[in-house]
């Protein structure tokens, strides 16, 4: 298959060429802006070649795709950042919306007819309609940031295409995903490179952290990527697919696990932000529709992924 990713050189995107890199037989295409990989990706230079282009602009989308002509593109590109949504929503909205809008419009008018996966996050459900209960596909959409309200939109966009304009789309909304080289703007990198900092003698054995109180379907990003071809292989067009453990975990219990795993003792500094609420309390995963399409299941363990990250934070205390 010829795949064009989008969002490539981002965290998801170079676990998912890895992944793509050891089923072998493909031909890997990324979208960048700059057309550069960043060093903790620059392994990956010789298996995905780089195209340069900005998803918000038409001519250079199209461009994108009659140099690459994909069979399948996987539209990871976008706005991340939950918190910054707030303080940027202009931003969010472009990147997350009206990227994915552009985008299906070059495939249009390209005359191409690739599969495209449409990555959408759980954070587009909000509070779950039955507290403490499991988002599954129907449950109503309630977003609480610019951040999500924009991939919601755009979510509903990858199925008003695929209605109105014939594409093939399939969409999987993604809950928390958790691994090597994710940013330390995430809660659980954060605590891993402030302990691997404290053994390095780099920072004091302390972890500062604000509410640990919420609960989050976690999983390994590994896994999480493993989905995506199987949906491109498997997913029913116009469908969506919750993506993800199927269970939550405290983040009060993540620290724990990972302050366990340090080589020296380590204190916990809580302080939390008055006023400051989490976009929701908790939040799972209903899976079952995934797995009924495509056999996946996550076979990587929690603790597994927990150390693996630690590892990544030393190494980059190491210089």
């Amino acid at each position: 298959m010829r795949i064009l990713i989008t969002g490539i050189t981002g965290f998801v995107g170079g676990h998912l060429v890895e992944h793509l890199v050891a089923s072998g037989g493909h031909a890997l295409f990324g979208v960048s802006r700059r057309g550069e990989w960043p060093a903790q990706l620059a392994h990956l230079a010789p298996h995905a070649r780089l195209v340069v282009g900005d998803l918000c602009g038409p001519a250079d989308t199209e461009r994108v795709l009659l140099e690459t002509r994909p069979d399948w593109i996987v539209h990871l590109a976008g706005y991340a950042n939950t918190g910054g949504s707030f303080r940027d929503p202009d931003r969010a909205w472009a990147e997350n919306l009206t990227a994915t809008r552009v985008l299906y419009d070059a495939v249009v008018r390209s005359g191409l007819r690739p599969r495209t996966l449409f990555v959408s996050t759980g954070l587009i459900y909000g509070e779950p309609d039955v507290p403490d209960g499991a988002c599954d596909e129907r449950t109503t959409l309630k977003p609480a940031s610019p951040y999500a309200a924009s991939k919601a939109a755009a979510d509903i966009v990858s199925y008003q295409y695929s209605r109105s304009a014939g594409l093939d789309i399939v969409r999987v909304r993604l809950f928390n995903q958790i691994g090597p080289r994710q940013s330390a703007d995430f809660a659980v990198p954060n605590f891993a490179r402030q302990i691997a900092a404290a053994e390095a003698g780099k920072h004091a054995p302390v972890v500062e952290t604000g509410d640990l109180s919420a609960k989050r379907d976690i999983a390994d990003v590994r896994d999480i990527v493993a989905s995506f071809p199987l949906l491109l292989e498997k997913g029913a067009s116009g469908e969506a697919y919750n993506a993800a453990r199927g269970e939550s975990f405290r983040i009060q219990d993540l620290l724990d696990r990972l302050v366990s795993l340090s080589r020296i003792p380590i204190r916990v500094n809580q302080t939390i932000e008055p006023g400051r609420k989490a976009d929701t309390s908790v939040t799972r995963a209903d899976v079952h529709k995934l797995r009924a399409a495509t056999g996946w299941y996550p076979r990587v363990p929690l603790d597994r992924t927990l150390a693996d990250i630690l590892d990544y934070w030393r190494s980059v205390a190491a210089g």
